[in-house]
């Protein structure tokens, strides 16, 4: 299994264009809120527990983000929690609703991202690995998390591999 740093630098590698991060920082989690919202519904019980797709696909998410790195797991456990709860009461809501938020989200998102990659000059990296689409809220949330001085030593192993941020 690839390493953090392996998944963040091969992410990173697409990445370098300080305008195509700052468009991933607001096309990611518009499609990550979309998507929990489109998939809170159906919504099933079992064991009095109320289960949707949503949730599975974030327990899987979860499992895997926790195996890559135990506090930025713990962080995206809070943030796609906060994601289903918002999926939740927006699939409660009918039905123009729910597809409005859903998959006007969901497009708005993917518009931002493809504008990024415009600038970037590169095709984006789940075209190369469909597991971008896991990796990259958890290369939104480094990259936050660098640009606040955290995990410095990881964000420099990821500029070795990738190359420095351009503007």
């Amino acid at each position: 299994m690839k390493t953090l740093l392996d998944q963040l630098s091969n992410y990173a590698d697409y990445h370098r264009s300080d305008r195509n991060i700052t468009t991933h920082l607001i096309g990611i989690p518009l499609i990550v809120m979309a998507l929990l919202v489109l998939l809170s519904r159906p919504m099933w019980m079992v064991n009095d527990v109320s289960c949707s797709p949503a949730f599975c696909v974030v327990v899987v998410l979860l499992f895997y983000y926790f195996r890559l790195h135990w506090g930025m797991g713990l962080i995206m456990t809070v943030l796609l929690g906060a994601g289903l709860f918002f999926g939740t009461w927006v699939a409660g809501l009918d039905d123009p609703t729910w597809l409005l938020v859903g998959v006007g989200g969901f497009m708005l998102g993917w518009v931002i991202q493809f504008i990024g990659h415009y600038f970037e000059g590169r095709k984006p990296a789940f075209f190369d690995d469909v597991m971008g689409l896991a990796i990259g809220p958890l290369f939104v949330l480094a990259e936050v998390l660098f640009k606040l001085g955290f995990y410095s030593e990881l964000a420099q192993q990821v500029e070795a591999r990738s190359g420095p941020v351009r503007p």
